[in-house]
């Protein structure tokens, strides 16, 4: 999405942005004005603490929604090949680097090209693909591509089909791409550290015969992750997560990865969800929800038809994964739809 300030943002929505600030900030306490009849008089500890929580929350939607457009790459990190003949190359290196998730937490991550997660990669089904992945962290690493047919050599598991690849060294992968679907890489050695700090990416592969894939507006990959870096969509945490933008009428597809260790019921507020593929395989009957659980290791991909208009949010519904006290945080965006 272009980059675009918080009052253009809602006047494009049609919303004027100081309503929208004081819709938010009048929660909590009830007034006179809004309910009938008697009520005792509250005690001032418990007026304060509740407004101070109030604030907290307004707060974080408000850096939420400063935030919007300043991350160019939250929704668009595609890694574009280089042609070696008919062969897509795709060269990645795994490295340290210092990732904040979101204002004053930084982590040491583990990344592909500096990125958390790392760059998005898209091919055809029938391409020849070459992956030179070169290891310049403080242990071994490899990689494996989850989903898809790959032969048995590089299936990136270390000493079942293959060594590691140790520091300084750089392995390639070399196959012909055979099933389309919405797939990952990550890391396959010491697995439960370097997949939740950041070694980790999405591999879609559109099909040959596109004639049956849906018409959508955008498409959208939204790549969940947890433990090591807290809960993330596409390495951020509220409120540096980015909204969707859409507008009324339009049909976008979203593609869920679940790289992390805990599931995630994936909400969406105010429009259902059309689930028409799982794992790569699409389904012989879509069918609808609103909640969608997304387990380790799985993928979704959903259609969404924007037919409500207005901010519609979007989290994990185990709740500790999405609020607290201070306000909601993790895995937590919205869905803003305009006329």
């Amino acid at each position: 999405m272009d980059k675009i300030d918080r009052r253009k943002f809602f006047k494009w929505m049609g919303v004027g942005a100081a309503g929208v600030g004081s819709t938010v900030l009048l929660g909590g306490i009830p007034t006179a004005a809004q309910h009938d009849g008697e009520h005792p008089t509250p005690d001032p500890e418990t007026v304060n603490s509740a407004t101070e929580m109030d604030n907290m929350h307004a707060q974080g939607v408000q850096t939420f929604l400063d935030n919007i457009g300043q991350d160019p790459l939250f929704w668009n990190r595609r890694l574009e090949p280089v042609m070696d003949g008919d062969v897509k190359v795709f060269d990645l290196v795994c490295e340290e680097v210092q990732w904040e998730t979101t204002t004053g937490l930084v982590y040491t991550a583990m990344a592909y090209n500096g990125i958390v997660p790392g760059p998005e990669i898209r091919v055809t089904e029938g391409d020849k693909v070459r992956f030179n992945v070169t290891n310049h962290l403080r242990e071994s690493t490899a990689i494996h591509f989850h989903g898809l047919l790959v032969p048995n050599n590089v299936d990136g598991v270390p000493f079942v089909t293959q060594p590691v690849i140790k520091i300084g060294e750089t392995a390639t992968y070399e196959f012909t791409i055979r099933n389309s679907g919405s797939h990952m890489y990550h890391s396959h050695h010491n697995s439960a550290e370097q997949v939740t700090k950041g070694l980790l990416g999405a591999l879609i592969v559109e099909p040959k015969d596109a004639s049956a894939e849906p018409v959508v507006t955008a498409d959208y990959t939204m790549v969940l992750n947890d433990s090591a870096m807290g809960f993330t969509i596409n390495g951020k945490e509220f409120p540096h997560t980015q909204p969707i933008v859409a507008k009324f009428g339009d049909k976008i597809r979203i593609r869920y990865m679940n790289e992390g260790l805990m599931i995630h019921p994936m909400h969406l507020h105010g429009i259902p969800q059309q689930v028409i593929a799982k794992d790569g395989f699409n389904l012989p009957m879509p069918y609808m929800c609103d909640t969608l659980n997304v387990a380790p290791g799985e993928r979704y991909d959903v259609i969404v038809d924007c037919t409500e208009l207005g901010l519609w949010a979007f989290h994990c519904h185990i709740l500790t994964h999405a609020e607290s006290r201070h306000g909601m945080f993790g895995m937590v965006t919205v869905l803003a739809v305009a006329e």
